[in-house]
C-alpha cells in the first residue's frame, strides 16, 4: 500500500534512538525528507550515519534537548530555513524515571513536566504556522499506555502523559477545521534501551535477572512477548501519513493486548 510519503517533511524528536529512530528510519524507508533530534551530539550523528545508509535518504540532524523552551522555536526555524515548510510532527521525548511518590521532590515533578509534557506544547505551537501551509499535515504525540493502565512505581509517567493525551484529544478538535491531524501513540512494553533500563531497576528491587523480568513482563500480555520497535513504528508511520486522512483525535494503544479495558 502507497502511504504517499514520498517527498513529505517529517520532524521526529527524540529520534537518536528507540522508538523515535525506528520511526524516522521508516519514514526515510517510504521517501520521506526526515529531521531528526537528540540531546547527545554524537549519538544522534551515528544515527544520521545510520540513516543515510539508504541511497535516496534526505536527514538533517538538530541536535538539542526539546525541555529547553527554546529549543522547538530552534528547530522549526531550522526547517524552515532548509525546506520552506513541514508537513508531519512526532513529538517524542525520553520518559521520566521509574519512583514512587516519597521519591520525588517538587523540583522533579516540574522538570518531568518540562521533558514529558510541555515539550509536546512547544514543539506543536511552534510548528503550527508551517503545518497548516502543508496540504496533508499531521501531529503524533508519542506517550504511553500506562495513560490507561497505570504502571507500578512510573508515578511521574502515569499522571504527566495523561496530560498529553488531553492535549492530544483537544488539539484534534481545535486544529480539525484547519485540516491539520492530531493523534497519538501509547506504547506499551517495547524492546527499548529505555525499557531495559526499566528492568534493570526492577530486577535489583525483586533480586532476579533482566531477562526474567523481561520474561513475566512479556506473560503478562495476550501475545505473550515483548513488543519489537518496528511494530510501533509502522503504526506510527502510517497514523501520520495521506493514508490515514480521516484518522484524527485517536490514541492508539500498541502494547499487544496488556490493557485490558474496554476503551
Amino acid at each position: 500500500m502507497d502511504l504517499f510519503l514520498n517527498g513529505k517533511i517529517a520532524l521526529v524528536t527524540g529520534s537518536s534512538r528507540g522508538l523515535g529512530f525506528t520511526t524516522a528510519k521508516l519514514l526515510v524507508q517510504e521517501g520521506a525528507i526526515v529531521i531528526i533530534n537528540g540531546r547527545d551530539a554524537a549519538r544522534l550523528s551515528k544515527a544520521k550515519e545510520e540513516l543515510d545508509i539508504n541511497p535516496h535518504a534526505q536527514v538533517l540532524a538538530v541536535p538539542g534537548d526539546v525541555a529547553n523552551p527554546s529549543f522547538p522555536e530552534k528547530v522549526i526555524n531550522e526547517i524552515q530555513f532548509r525546506f520552506g515548510g513541514l508537513d508531519i510532527l512526532i513529538t517524542n521525548a525520553g520518559g521520566p524515571p521509574a519512583g514512587k511518590l516519597d521519591d520525588f521532590s517538587d523540583e522533579d515533578w516540574q522538570q518531568a513536566i518540562q521533558s514529558t509534557f510541555l515539550s509536546h506544547v512547544r514543539l506543536i505551537k511552534a510548528a503550527k504556522p508551517l503545518l497548516a501551509r502543508s496540504s496533508t499535515p499531521s501531529i503524533l504525540t508519542i506517550t504511553s499506555a500506562a495513560v490507561k493502565q497505570p504502571m507500578d512505581n512510573m508515578i511521574l509517567s502515569n499522571s504527566i502523559r495523561s496530560a498529553t493525551v488531553g492535549l492530544t484529544k483537544t488539539l484534534a478538535n481545535e486544529l480539525g477545521p484547519e485540516g491539520i491531524r492530531v493523534n497519538s501513540i501509547l506504547p506499551g512494553w517495547t524492546a527499548t534501551e529505555r525499557v531495559r533500563d526499566l528492568m534493570t531497576i526492577r530486577a535489583t528491587q525483586n533480586n532476579t535477572s533482566i531477562d526474567e523480568e523481561l520474561y513475566k513482563q512479556a506473560q503478562a500480555s495476550p501475545l505473550k512477548r515483548i513488543g519489537k520497535p518496528e511494530e510501533f513504528a509502522r503504526s506510527a508511520v502510517f497514523l501520520v501519513s495521506p493514508a490515514a486522512s480521516y484518522i484524527t483525535g485517536v490514541m492508539l494503544t500498541v502494547d499487544g493486548g496488556l490493557n485490558k479495558g474496554l476503551l
